[in-house]
C-alpha cells in the first residue's frame, strides 16, 4: 500500500429514470453508453483514470497510480470538459471533486480509500444538475487556476461538521497569481545576464536562445516576468507547455499566436481566421499556424513538421522585424518533440531580426534532450539555485510584513523553505489560511509538486527514497540495504538520484566507515515519507533502530530511541496496542536517552522522552526520572503528583535512596507551590535521614541544599549557612564541579543576606570559575544571577545588568521558567535604578505571566509587590492596591523575608491612598520584622524614613535613616550626592 495526495471525481447522470421511461431501450442504451464514453474520454485526456462505473455514476482518480503536480486542476478541467461534451447528448450530470490523502495499492491499480473519496461522492450528490462542486482540498490546490463561487458550508451525510464547498464557474488561462506574491530577491546577476543577451540580440539582429533551468519553485517564471516587465518597445509573448490533454503539441505557440492576433477563446472559426490572416503577410502562413494552434477546424489535411516550422519562423520573423520580439516558453520540459524542434529551428533560422527565445525548464529536459542548446553560437543556459540564507530571510521578511502572523512563524518558514521562493510563498500562504497557527503539515501545493517529481522516478529509485526517508534527512546506504534488501545495484540507483538532485552526498559521516547522503530539500524527505503506508513505517522504523544498534551501539542512542518510539506510536494508532517486546526495547532506549538528556541539562527533551518510556513500560525508577525532569523544569504541579507516587512506591519497595530523593523533591514542592516551610522542613529532614547511609553524592547534595533553602525561608541564617557548607563538602569530595558551583553560589547568597560582601564576592568568583570548568549551563546561570545581586548591592548597575541578562538567557535556554522569571524581576530592578520605569514594568509583567500559571509562591509575591510599588510611583494606585493585596495572599506564612517586603508594599499603597495611619502601622510592622535581618532591613528602613520625612517628622526619621545608612553605605552616599 501507498499513501498519496490524489484528487477524486464523481460524475452522475441526472434523472436517468426519466430518461428510460417511455423511451426505446436501444436508444436509451446508446445515449447512456455515449455518456460514459464521453466522460471516460474527458477523464483520460486530462491524465485521470476511470476507477469504476456504478449504475449511472462514474468514479475517477487523478494522481493514482502516478501523481502529477496539477492533478486537482486536471480533475476540475476534466469535469468542465464533461459538462461541455454531454450537452450535445441532451443529458446533464452532477459532479463532485475533492483532493486529499488516500491509501492506494502500490501497483497500477487506481483503487483508493480515504476521506477525499467520500467527500467527492457526497458533493456529487449535493450538486445541482449541470453543476460542479469542489471541496476544500481541491479548492486550495486550484486557486488561481479555476474560477469558483462560494456556496458556503454543506451538511454532508456521514460528517459531524459542515464542509465548505465551492461551485466551479470556469478555468483560467495563464499562470496563477497566488494571494501571497513574492518580490524578486537575490537574482541580480541572472537579470544582468538576461539583459545583456537581450541587448546583443538587438545589436546583432539575430535570434538568441536562453534556457533557465531550475527545480520547481526556485523562481524561473518569476525571473522571466521581472525581466520582461522592464522591456519597452518590445513584443513579449508567452506560452506554457501542458503535460496533458488533446492537441497540446503546439500549445505554447497557439497561446502566442492568439495573443499576437487578438484572438479570444469565444471567437468562432471564421472570426479567428480573419484575425490571424490580418497579422500574417502570407495566407499560407496563417493557415498553417491555425492548424498548429488547433483553433481553425476549417483548415483540413495534415502538414509536415517542416511546413509548420517554416510558418512559425515566418511569423516570428515578421513580428521581430517590426520591433524586438521575446518569446517565453514555460515548462518546456513537458514539450513534445515537434515543439522542441520548432524552438531550435527559430533559434537557428530567424535572421536579421532581434528575437530572444526564453525557455524555462526543469533539469528533466536534459533527460530527453541532453544536447539541448548545445553547439549553438547564440545559446545560453543558466541554473537557478535556492536563495542563500540572508536572501531567503529577506524574502520571508518582506512577505510576512504584509500579514499579521505571530513572530515565531518566521523560523518555521525558513526551516521549511530552505531558500526556495515558491516554498516560502506557499508555506506563508498556508499559515495565512490557518490564521498563523504553525502547522507541521506540508502545504498541499508543495506536496503535489514534489510527489509528482518522485512518482516520475523508476520504481527502484522511488523505493530507495521512501526507505531512506524513514531514517530522516541523513541516511546511509548500508541501512537502505537493511530496509530494502530487494533493491539491486544500490550504488547505481544512488548515482541516479544524485544526478537528478534528489539527494546529495555528505562530506563526512557520523558513522565511521559509512558513506552518508542527505535529501537535497527537507520537503523531499517529508513527501517521500508521507507516501509510505503507516504499517510499513512501523516496520521500517523498528528495522532501522536495530541497524543503528548493530552499527553504532550507544553512540546514536537518542536516534535509536526515537525510531523505536515512532514504531510504537504507529502500532498504537493502528492496532490499539504495542507488541510487548517492542514496547520493552523502546522503553529501555527512551529511558537511557532521557537520563542522558538530564545529565546534559536538556530538561525539556528529558521530560518528553522519559514520559514516553513510562507510558510504554512503567518502572519505579523510570517514574522517578520522569518526575525529576519536571522538577528540574520547576513544574511543581506535576512534581507534586508524580513524586508522591514515587515516594509511596519506594516506601513499599523499601528503596531508601529513591524514597529520600522523592522526599527532597516534595520538600521543594512544599516550599515553592504550597509556601509551607514547616512541612518542607519535615520532608527535607526525613530525606536526610533516609539518605544518611547513602553513597549517592547527588542525592545527599540535593537534600542538603533543599534543607538550606528551608532555613532561608524561615529566616534561620546560621542554619542556612551550615547546611549549605555541608553541601559544598559533599560536592567537593565527589569531584562534582557543577554541584560545587551551586553550593558556592548558595553560600554567596547567604553571605549577601548578611551583607558580608567581601566573603560573598570570593564565593561568587569561585562559583563563576567552577561553572566554566564544569560546563554546566544551570550552574553558570545560577552563579551569574548571584553575581548580578552582588553588583546591584554595590550600585554597579551596568555590571549587574550584564550578569542578569546572561543568566536570563541561559535559564530561557534551559526552559527553567521559575528562574527565568526571577531573572526578569532582577532586570526590572536594574531598570528602576536607571530610572526606566517603562522597561521595569514590562519585565515585571513578563515575570508575572510566567509565574502565575505555575502556581508559584516563591517569587510571585515579590514580583507583585515590586510592581505595586512602581505603579504607586507612576500614579496608578488602584491597580497597585490589587497587586499588593494579591502579594500578601500569595506569600507563605513562614516566608520571613517576603512577609516583610509585602507588608511594606501595602503600606506604600495605603500612604498613596492617604490612609496614613494604616500605612504607618504596616511600615512599622515591616521594620520591626526586619530587625534581625540586614539585607532585608534596608528597603523597609528607607521606605519608612521617606514616609516620615515627607510628613515633616525628620526627628522621628533620624534613627531609622541612620540604621539604613549603616547597613547600606553605598546607597547612602549615592542618596547624599543626589541631594
Amino acid at each position: 500500500m501507498e499513501r498519496k495526495l490524489a484528487t477524486v471525481l464523481f460524475a452522475d447522470l441526472v434523472e436517468s429514470t426519466r430518461l428510460v421511461a417511455g423511451s426505446d431501450p436501444e436508444i436509451v442504451r446508446r445515449r447512456v453508453t455515449r455518456f460514459f464514453q464521453q466522460v471516460a474520454r474527458c477523464i483520460e485526456s486530462h491524465g485521470g483514470t476511470v476507477e469504476k462505473f456504478a449504475g449511472d455514476a462514474v468514479m475517477a482518480a487523478f494522481g493514482i497510480p502516478r501523481a502529477h503536480e496539477d492533478d486537482a486542476e486536471r480533475a476540475v478541467r476534466a469535469a468542465l470538459a464533461i459538462q461541455e461534451s454531454i450537452d450535445e447528448l441532451g443529458v446533464e450530470a452532477r459532479i463532485g471533486v475533492e483532493a486529499g490523502e488516500v491509501v492506494a495499492d502500490d501497483s497500477d491499480s487506481t483503487f483508493a480509500t480515504g476521506e477525499a473519496v467520500n467527500i467527492a461522492a457526497r458533493l456529487q450528490q449535493m450538486a445541482k444538475p449541470g453543476q460542479i462542486l469542489v471541496g476544500p482540498g481541491a479548492y486550495r490546490l486550484t486557486i488561481g487556476r479555476i474560477v469558483t463561487e462560494d456556496v458556503g458550508p454543506l451538511e454532508l451525510k456521514g460528517r459531524d461538521t459542515p464542509l465548505w464547498a465551492w461551485r466551479v464557474v470556469c478555468a483560467t488561462d495563464g499562470a496563477p497569481r497566488p494571494q501571497v506574491q513574492a518580490p524578486l530577491v537575490g537574482r541580480d546577476a541572472e537579470l544582468d545576464l538576461l539583459e545583456n543577451t537581450y541587448s546583443r540580440s538587438i545589436r546583432d539582429r539575430r535570434a538568441h536562445l536562453f534556457t533557465i533551468y531550475g527545480d520547481p519553485g526556485v523562481g524561473k517564471s518569476r525571473l522571466a516576468r521581472e525581466f520582461t516587465s522592464t522591456l519597452e518597445g518590445t513584443t513579449v509573448l508567452a506560452g506554457r507547455c501542458l503535460p496533458y490533454g488533446e492537441g497540446i503539441t503546439y500549445w505554447p505557440l497557439a497561446e502566442m499566436v492568439k495573443s499576437a492576433a487578438g484572438i479570444d477563446d469565444d471567437d468562432d472559426n471564421e472570426e479567428a481566421l480573419e484575425k490571424l490572416r490580418a497579422t500574417c503577410e502570407v495566407e499560407a502562413v496563417a493557415d498553417l499556424l491555425g492548424l498548429a494552434s488547433g483553433i481553425l477546424a476549417a483548415v483540413e489535411g495534415e502538414r509536415s513538421r517542416e511546413e509548420l516550422a517554416w510558418a512559425g519562423r515566418a511569423w516570428a520573423q515578421s513580428l521581430a522585424e517590426v520591433q524586438p520580439l521575446v518569446l517565453v516558453f514555460e515548462d518546456i520540459h513537458w514539450a513534445e518533440e515537434p515543439l522542441l524542434e520548432l524552438v531550435e529551428h527559430l533559434a537557428a533560422w530567424v535572421r536579421d531580426a532581434p528575437l530572444l527565445l526564453i525557455c524555462l525548464a526543469r533539469p528533466e529536459l536534459l533527460d530527453v534532450r541532453p544536447d539541448w542548446g548545445g553547439g549553438r553560437l547564440r545559446a545560453t543556459a543558466i541554473e537557478l539555485e535556492a536563495l542563500p540564507p540572508a536572501e531567503s530571510e529577506q524574502l520571508a521578511d518582506e512577505l510576512l510584513s504584509a500579514h499579521h502572523l505571530p513572530d515565531d512563524v518566521r523560523e518555521l518558514v525558513l526551516e521549511k523553505a530552505e531558500g526556495n521562493p515558491l516554498f516560502v510563498e506557499e508555506t506563508i500562504r498556508m499559515l495565512v489560511e490557518e490564521d498563523g497557527r504553525p502547522a507541521g503539515l506540508i502545504p498541499d501545493t508543495l506536496q503535489a509538486l514534489i510527489a509528482a517529481r518522485i512518482d516520475r522516478l523508476e520504481p527502484p529509485q522511488k523505493t530507495l527514497l521512501q526507505r531512506a526517508s524513514v531514517m530522516g534527512r541523513i541516511f546511509w546506504p548500508s541501512a537502505v540495504e537493511r530496509l530494502a534488501p530487494e533493491l539491486e545495484g544500490l550504488d547505481r540507483l544512488l548515482d541516479e538520484l544524485l544526478f537528478r538532485e534528489f539527494v546529495l552526498e555528505e562530506p563526512r559521516s557520523t558513522i565511521s566507515g559509512e558513506r552518508a547522503f542527505r535529501f537535497k530539500h527537507v520537503l523531499i524527505r517529508e513527501v517521500a515519507y508521507s507516501t509510505l503506508a503507516k504499517s510499513a513505517r512501523a516496520e521500517l522504523h523498528e528495522a532501522f533502530a536495530h541497524w543503528l544498534a548493530d552499527r553504532a551501539g550507544e553512540e546514536l542512542l537518542e536516534i535509536r530511541a526515537y525510531h523505536l518510539e515512532q514504531a510504537c506510536s504507529i502500532h498504537l494508532e493502528l492496532d490499539g496496542s504495542v507488541p510487548p517486546e517492542l514496547a520493552q526495547d523502546a522503553a529501555e532506549a527512551l529511558e537511557a536517552a532521557g537520563r542522558r538528556a538530564l545529565s546534559r541539562e536538556s530538561f525539556q527533551t528529558a521530560r518528553r522522552v522519559l514520559l514516553q518510556a513510562v507510558e510504554l513500560a512503567p518502572t519505579l525508577e523510570r517514574r522517578y526520572f520522569a518526575a525529576r525532569a519536571a522538577w528540574r523544569l520547576a513544574d511543581y504541579p506535576a512534581v507534586a503528583v508524580e513524586m508522591e507516587d514515587v515516594r509511596a512506591g519506594a516506601a513499599e519497595a523499601h528503596d531508601r535512596q529513591l524514597h529520600g530523593r522523592a522526599l527532597t523533591a516534595l520538600a521543594e514542592v512544599a516550599l515553592n507551590q504550597s509556601a509551607d516551610a514547616i512541612r518542607a522542613r519535615e520532608l527535607a529532614d526525613e530525606a536526610l535521614e533516609k539518605l544518611a547511609d547513602s553513597d549517592h553524592a547527588l542525592a545527599q547534595f540535593e537534600a542538603l541544599v533543599t534543607r538550606a533553602h528551608v532555613s532561608g525561608w524561615l529566616g534561620e541564617s546560621e542554619e542556612d549557612l551550615r547546611y549549605m557548607e555541608q553541601a559544598l563538602v559533599v560536592a567537593t569530595v565527589a569531584g562534582r564541579k557543577d554541584l560545587e558551583t551551586l553550593a558556592a553560589q548558595g553560600l554567596a547568597m547567604a553571605y549577601l543576606s548578611r551583607l558580608e560582601l567581601d566573603r560573598a564576592e570570593d564565593l561568587v568568583r569561585r562559583a563563576l570559575a567552577l561553572s566554566e570548568e564544569s560546563g554546566s549551563i544551570r550552574a553558570r546561570a545560577a552563579a551569574l544571577s548571584t553575581d548580578g545581586s552582588l553588583h546591584l548591592l554595590r550600585e554597579e548597575v551596568e555590571e549587574a545588568e550584564g550578569s542578569y541578562s546572561e543568566s536570563r538567557r541561559l535559564f530561557d535556554e534551559l526552559g527553567v521558567a521559575q528562574q527565568a522569571a526571577h531573572a526578569r524581576m532582577m532586570l526590572a530592578r536594574v531598570a528602576e535604578r536607571r530610572g526606566d520605569d517603562m522597561t521595569a514594568e514590562r519585565l515585571y509583567r513578563e515575570a508575572m505571566r510566567i509565574l502565575r500559571p505555575m502556581g508559584d509562591r516563591a517569587f510571585l509575591c515579590e514580583v507583585e509587590r515590586r510592581l505595586a510599588q512602581l505603579l504607586v510611583r507612576t500614579g496608578r494606585v488602584e491597580e497597585a492596591e490589587r497587586l499588593a493585596l494579591s502579594a500578601l495572599e500569595t506569600v507563605g506564612p513562614e516566608d520571613a523575608t517576603s512577609l516583610i517586603t509585602t507588608t511594606m508594599a501595602l503600606g506604600v499603597v495605603r500612604a498613596a491612598q492617604g490612609r496614613d495611619e494604616e500605612a504607618e502601622q504596616l511600615m512599622r510592622q515591616a521594620v520591626a520584622a526586619a530587625a534581625s535581618f540586614k539585607l532585608f532591613a534596608i528597603e523597609p528602613l528607607w521606605t519608612f524614613t521617606q514616609f516620615l520625612k515627607e510628613r515633616g517628622r525628620e526627628e522621628e526619621a533620624a534613627p531609622y535613616e541612620a540604621r539604613w545608612a549603616e547597613l547600606s553605605p553605598t546607597m547612602a552616599k549615592r542618596a547624599a550626592r543626589i541631594a
